[in-house]
This record gives structure tokens, C-alpha cells and sequence, in this order.
């Protein structure tokens, strides 16, 4: 399961909206200079996102607006996530290539090419709708794991 800390910054009836700030893990890497994910970890450093969280195990009545929270999602999730993500899109940009550069009399390179675009746009567009047929997927949602307690005078306790 990942872990990732953040602020609370809304309470809505069904979750919290949780803002996070990046980190790079690429530190305790050893690839570290070689790896394009570090470079565009580094880019992004430090820059806030924002993410609704489902309350899980926790009652909504027990956060409040500023308080430190963890939040999960489980591993499984991200692994899926980034199959559907970069294999659909590579799969259907090949197989519109192959297939136009088949059909089309002569296979020329420019059928294998318009092929190949249509294919990609057919994998984003279907990328868009599995994101959207599963948006209110509880188990692909991140979850709250817990609040930080706060001490009697309001600052979080570390």
C-alpha cells in the first residue's frame, strides 16, 4: 500500500480534498541521473496537488479544515492504472499500423502512419473511457488511513 501525507483543505458529504505536496523518492534510488521519471520528478518538486480522498475507515466528523492526514491506495491500483494508461495506447497505435499498412493496397508507409495516429487516438479515447466508466470506483479511490492528532492548543503533534 502507498502512502502519501498531506493537508486537509475541504470537507465535502462523501470525502475530503486533501492537498499533497510532491516529493521525489528518487534519492534512495541508484539509478538517480539516469532515469527519466527522476527528471521529471525534479521539475515537479515541490509543486501542490490536490486529490479527493474517500474517509475509509474514518468518520468525516473526526477531521477537520488544516489537520495532517495519510492517505492510501493500494499498490495494485497504480500498476493497473499505468498498464491501462501507456498499454492501450502503444497497442492500438500498432495495431492501427499494422493493419492500415495491410489493407491499404501497396502498404504504403504513409497508410502505416495515418494508421498508427488513428490507433493512438482510438487508445487516448479509450483510456478516457475506462477513466470515466470507473470514476466512482471505491476501490480505486484513495482512502484516509489517518489524522494526526493535534495537541489543546491546535498545533499538530509530530
Amino acid at each position: 500500500m502507498l502512502t502519501e501525507t498531506g493537508r486537509i483543505v475541504a470537507i465535502q458529504a462523501d470525502g475530503v480534498w486533501v492537498e499533497t505536496i510532491r516529493s521525489s523518492t528518487c534519492g534512495a534510488c541508484s539509478l538517480q541521473k539516469g532515469c527519466g521519471h527522476g527528471l521529471l520528478s525534479r521539475i515537479g518538486e515541490g509543486r501542490r496537488g490536490y486529490i479527493k480522498v474517500l474517509p475509509g475507515a474514518l468518520s468525516l466528523s473526526d477531521c477537520s479544515v488544516n489537520d495532517r492526514v495519510r492517505i492510501s491506495i493500494p499498490e495494485e491500483v497504480i500498476l493497473r492504472g499505468s498498464a491501462v494508461v501507456y498499454m492501450v495506447p502503444l497497442s492500438c497505435m500498432l495495431l492501427g499500423a499494422g493493419l492500415s499498412a495491410g489493407l491499404w493496397p501497396g502498404g504504403t508507409d504513409l497508410a502505416a502512419m495515418v494508421g498508427a495516429l488513428v490507433g493512438l487516438g482510438t487508445g487516448l479515447v479509450l483510456v478516457r473511457w475506462h477513466a470515466w466508466r470507473h470514476r466512482y470506483d471505491s476501490s480505486l479511490q484513495p482512502t484516509l488511513l489517518d489524522v494526526e492528532p493535534r495537541s489543546p492548543d491546535g498545533v499538530t503533534v509530530t
